[in-house]
């Protein structure tokens, strides 16, 4: 047997993928990314994007609600030298101390469907002449009344059409905000694990190479080894300190990055290697499937075509001919005494149609609506677009996962023969089976696959986030993303 094979078993035992244990006291990606969605500036303007989308909406349903209001002046006192017409048409200054005061009580309704309004008011007024000593109260305890535009724009209407879509919008998005936090962190967990692996790695080298130096002097010594070879010793040994040195300031500037959406002490930070993320097979399909129910984006391609309908509305709406008519029935009484203003109540009506046609305008209203027309065109051929990109990313995105997942398995399997035959270079070095060149090449090799599968792994996570970002949906558990 060769005096290198017995290595074998323990080499196995010895090494695992780059997802081996991590000290108890290192970090998880789930535990960051749960920090970062609970206490980063990113999410809690995400929260306040939410909250106030929320009261936009109830602004909105408040518009079809009747609404009761109290108006009035009080007092309403003037003392002043006013002019005053004589009953010969001329022009008389007096001075006036009076009071005008009035107080109404009205309930007002919106009719979405017309875009008119009705209402019902009471309103009583006061008028006190101090220096004639004279008090009057006009009473009009009841009114009801309609304005109702005829041919104007009815923005009602268009609310009601666009601002539910505009709500259940800002609802996924701030799932997708939350999924673009999370994948967002993923990524600078990586950046610094990245490092902290590089940093690792240098470590074990240094102490490797600290091992062959030790042996190298002895055999040098004894005539075994050339000056060159020990040079070459010292040189690798060097390379790795400052390969480690270098890696741990690294490892200290990607941190940052990383604490300020945590506020995890960068100093500090110890992050541990995640396992393979979840191998998941999405059909293509079936991800674009989710992502047209979940996604905000597919809410939003038809709330921006439903805005450009309503600007051509509103250009429409706006010019041209334009009339509003008003009509209200009530009863009105005046006496000296307020409980007099309720004897023999008088009817009152009023019937008003007030119009506006442009007789001449040089072609303004045919301006301004064909702008609109035209608006609305660009916006239905930017959503056609965007609706196209928006299909190919999550159909590239489910279909990338696949081979991913194929890449992390080679990479994986790259690392651990990687580290095997370093380990076994380095006993057969030790034994001088084998030149310090290919001992050099081993780790080197080593080095590269550790990283490589650092990359894979970051690579297959990110890809799963970005996923769900994508989709709204979670494949692993075959549930629907929602709001928290």
């Amino acid at each position: 047997m060769k005096p290198f094979l017995w290595l074998l078993p323990v080499v196995g035992l010895l090494h695992q993928p780059a997802a081996a244990q991590a000290p108890a006291s290192a970090l998880t990606l789930p535990n960051v990314i749960d920090l970062a969605l609970n206490q980063s500036a990113a999410a809690r303007q995400t929260q306040t994007t939410r909250d106030k989308s929320y009261w936009v909406w109830r602004t909105y349903q408040a518009n079809y609600r009747p609404q009761l209001g109290l108006q009035g002046t009080l007092p309403g006192f003037t003392r002043a030298v006013t002019p005053v017409v004589q009953p010969d048409g001329t022009t008389d200054f007096r001075a006036v101390r009076i009071n005008n005061s009035n107080l109404a009580l009205s309930v007002t309704q919106n009719i979405g469907l017309t875009g008119g309004q009705v209402f019902v008011a009471s309103e009583v007024q006061r008028f006190d002449d101090f220096n004639g000593r004279l008090k009057r109260y006009n009473n009009q305890p009841v009114a009801i009344g309609l304005t109702q535009p005829l041919g104007k724009f009815n923005g009602l209407k268009w609310d009601r059409r666009i601002e539910p879509l505009r709500y259940e919008e800002s609802q996924r998005q701030y799932v997708e905000e939350r999924e673009s936090i999370a994948q967002r962190i993923a990524e600078l967990y990586f950046d610094v694990l990245e490092q902290q692996v590089n940093a690792e790695v240098a470590s074990q080298n240094v102490q490797a190479n600290e091992e062959l130096l030790r042996i190298g002097k002895e055999r040098y010594q004894l005539g075994r080894l050339s000056q060159s070879d020990l040079l070459r010793l010292e040189l690798n040994l060097l390379n790795a300190r400052q390969a480690m040195a270098q890696g741990q300031l690294d490892a200290q500037n990607a941190a940052v990055s990383l604490q300020s959406h945590t506020g995890l002490q960068a100093a500090s930070l110890r992050l541990a290697v995640p396992p393979a993320a979840p191998r998941l097979v999405v059909p293509a399909e079936q991800a674009l499937t989710q992502a047209r129910q979940n996604r905000s984006a597919a809410l939003a391609f038809r709330r921006r075509l439903l805005q450009a309908e309503r600007e051509v509305a509103l250009a429409r709406g706006t010019t041209g001919f334009q009339a509003t008519l008003s009509a209200n029935l009530g009863y009105v009484n005046q006496a000296g005494n307020l409980w007099d203003t309720y004897l023999a109540l008088q009817n009152q009506q009023q019937v008003q149609l007030t119009f506006a046609l442009p007789l001449v305008d040089w072609g303004k209203q045919k301006s301004i609506v064909k702008t609109a027309e035209l608006t609305r065109r660009q916006v239905q051929t930017d959503v056609a677009q965007e609706e196209i990109s928006f299909e190919l990313n999550v159909q590239v995105q489910a279909t990338q996962l696949a081979t991913l997942s194929q890449q992390l398995d080679l990479a994986a399997r790259a690392d651990s023969l990687a580290q095997q035959r370093y380990t076994i270079a380095q006993a057969t070095y030790k034994v001088g089976r084998i030149s310090l060149t290919d001992l050099t090449i081993a780790s080197a090799e080593k080095d590269q696959a550790r990283r490589a599968y650092i990359l894979a792994l970051r690579a297959a996570w990110v890809a799963h986030y970005r996923l769900r970002a994508l989709t709204l949906y979670d494949f692993e558990r075959q549930l629907p993303l929602a709001a928290k």
